[in-house]
């Protein structure tokens, strides 16, 4: 339990009286007290499925990158093409160190003259230092605060209140105005649904929110569902299934390094991460599902049918979509394949678990061309 020096050290965000105000149940989350769940989690993973959810990400890092020839700049770090990457354009990409391992992963956009990087609450302030210590100096938003509206009905949501975000498709953003206050727009999230970030002045957030309520379509969600939807998607956590100890080979996020990029390398760990391109990871994060209802959570033993250990799980919880456990972990390559069995020690107990493709549930991002 925290002591009392601790929670003077917890920050507050823009909406915190209005998350309170709504019965939001709040837990220290990134050095913040956010939003754990309202109605339960159940329900908002449901609605979020079903509907439109609205989540407060304002902890997460808004960092901007101006001057000349910063796309070759930030590519000595990052793996991804950002010299080919069109304005306005979205692309997942990995701060990297000189080993290999991922040090965050991130989302960077091209706006016009500069760079936009949304990077994890958790490790912001250790980024920008990272960035600093490679010569680069990033503007840190922290006046900015980022909601996130997700699920299919989100898109019937939001463009009422900002008429064009419909003309935008999966990895696209744009500047708006919603409710009078100046944002910057993406459709992108981390739920596996359709959806939208929304960058707005903190001083605006509480209005914002308030509009987006004001839609019968859209209901708060909280962390809680918000861990449950990218589990049920695939996506991995930063700090539980990816961290400096893992490569993008390992933790099979290799579609962020570009065609181009692995041809020419140039960036942060690039030696080892193209051997382990040619040559395989010794483990690989896998997807895995369980019998019965009992989750098995971050920690656990993964076992071979020999009984020795070959990896760790790095998420796990109970998919409310599938009605059954599910979880992610690191294994021997040689154990990654779809169908292979495994054993799952936790606390004592041993779960049969089968390695599964994933996502466990398929994505519904609107694509280019799509409907």
């Amino acid at each position: 339990m925290a002591d009392a020096d601790t929670l003077d050290l917890i920050q507050t965000l823009p909406l915190d009286s209005w998350h309170r105000a709504r019965g939001g149940r709040m837990v220290p989350f990134a050095g913040y007290h956010m939003p754990v769940q309202y109605e339960g989690i159940m329900a908002e993973h449901g609605w979020t499925r079903e509907s439109a959810g609205l989540f407060d990400v304002s902890h997460m890092g808004q960092l901007v990158f101006r001057g000349q020839g910063m796309d070759a700049a930030l590519e000595r770090l990052l793996p991804g093409d950002l010299i080919g990457l069109k304005d306005g354009r979205l692309r997942y990409s990995l701060l990297l160190n000189e080993a290999g391992g991922i040090v965050d992963d991130l989302m960077a956009t091209r706006r016009g003259d500069h760079f936009y990087l949304v990077v994890n609450g958790a490790t912001k302030h250790g980024d920008i230092a990272a960035f600093e210590a490679a010569g680069l100096q990033p503007e840190h938003l922290a006046g900015q605060a980022l909601l996130a509206l997700q699920g299919p009905r989100a898109v019937e949501a939001l463009e009422p209140l900002a008429p064009g975000v419909a003309g935008l498709t999966f990895m696209q953003g744009g500047a708006f105005t919603i409710a009078g206050a100046d944002a910057w727009i993406s459709r992108s999230g981390y739920t596996g649904e359709d959806g939208f970030e929304i960058s707005i002045p903190a001083s605006a957030a509480e209005t914002v929110a308030e509009a987006l309520l004001s839609s019968e379509l859209v209901k708060p969600i909280g962390l809680g569902a918000r861990d449950s939807l990218r589990l049920e998607a695939g996506l991995p956590l930063y700090g539980h299934d990816l961290d400096q100890r893992t490569t993008p080979v390992m933790a099979d996020v290799t579609f962020a390094i570009s065609k181009r990029r692995r041809a020419e390398g140039g960036f942060a760990g690039a030696e080892r991460i193209l051997l382990e391109l040619e040559n395989g990871p010794v483990q690989k994060r896998v997807g895995f599902t369980l019998e019965g209802r009992q989750p098995v959570r971050e920690g656990a033993r993964i076992l071979d049918g020999e009984g020795n250990e070959v990896g760790r799980v790095t998420s796990g919880g109970f998919a409310p979509s599938l009605g059954r456990p599910i979880g992610m972990g690191y294994v021997a390559t040689t154990l990654a394949a779809p169908g292979t069995p495994l054993t799952l020690e936790q606390r004592g107990k041993l779960f049969p678990a089968t390695v599964a493709p994933t996502p466990f549930v398929p994505h519904r991002y609107h694509r280019k061309g799509a409907a």
